[in-house]
């Protein structure tokens, strides 16, 4: 039954991660929407949450890129999520996603609603030939601005690399050496610009790389809600978890294979 099951389970996946690039690793961007500090704190909840998920299910993950707040959680971070079938697993998390609870940051506790947006991109093959005229490029340095260490803030080996055409942008400051900073970055970017490529020669351009959609109401794939009671749910696919506790930890699977079957619906 054990080998059988294995099977089953082997030919799902198959079937379910069959996209050219579902076996590739990912880059995870997160950013903070509407809510203010609660929807930075939020997007730091949601960045722990793949990581965790990440540590559970065997990828290796790091934090390429992070603008913390002084006051409350992040405005934005990338993560690379190094290992086979990274992006196939969670490209359905590409949306925007709501929280509801009782604010740590209200002196009323009164009930707030925030958002971030998640987007999810498949790392490249770098093989794979993509004309960058560097006329196009504008990189800035910065210093970096992660929590703690002797390096950061004292440099300015951080590179943000914007490419003009598109508007899209690609940073890096987990190295403490700019050259390698900007190699990251540029790894990043051509990925970025893969995937819209892909996207336009499908002729289903994506929202968030073509007229992002406003991370707010109305917009969101999944609602996470901790008061006035605990339900995590779906959008698309209409799971609902009570767990909220496990979820948050990390455990996301059930919503991962939910995406998968209904996208092959």
């Amino acid at each position: 039954m054990k080998k059988l099951e294995d099977d089953i389970d082997s030919i799902e996946r198959i079937n379910l991660l069959s996209g050219p690039d579902d076996k590739r690793s990912a880059f995870l961007e997160i950013h903070a929407g509407a809510g203010g500090l609660e929807a930075q704190d939020w997007s730091e909840m949601l960045l722990r949450m793949y990581l965790r998920w990440a540590e559970k299910n065997g990828f290796n993950a790091q934090i390429v890129d992070i603008s913390s707040d002084e006051a409350a959680g992040i405005k934005s971070a990338t993560a690379e999520i190094s290992g086979p079938w990274a992006f196939g697993y969670l490209q359905g998390e590409t949306g925007v996603h709501r929280l509801v609870r009782i604010s740590p940051f209200d002196a009323n506790s009164r009930r707030h609603t925030s958002f971030a947006s998640i987007m999810i991109t498949p790392e490249i093959d770098q093989t794979i030939d993509i004309k960058i005229d560097e006329k196009d490029l504008r990189i800035d340095t910065y210093r970096s601005s992660g929590h703690g260490g002797q390096h950061v803030n004292k440099t300015d080996s951080a590179v943000r690399i914007t490419h003009l055409p598109t508007g899209l942008v690609a940073q890096c400051q987990n190295e403490r050496s700019q050259h390698k900073n900007k190699a990251f970055a540029m790894k990043l970017l051509l990925s970025k610009l893969y995937k819209q490529e892909e996207e336009k020669q499908k002729e289903q351009l994506n929202d968030l790389y073509k007229s992002k959609k406003e991370i707010a109401w109305g917009s969101q794939i999944r609602s996470y809600v901790l008061q006035p009671y605990q339900m995590i749910k779906d959008h698309r696919t209409g799971v609902e978890v009570g767990n909220v506790n496990a979820v948050l930890d990390g455990d996301i699977t059930q919503f991962i294979n939910a995406y998968l079957m209904w996208q092959k619906t």
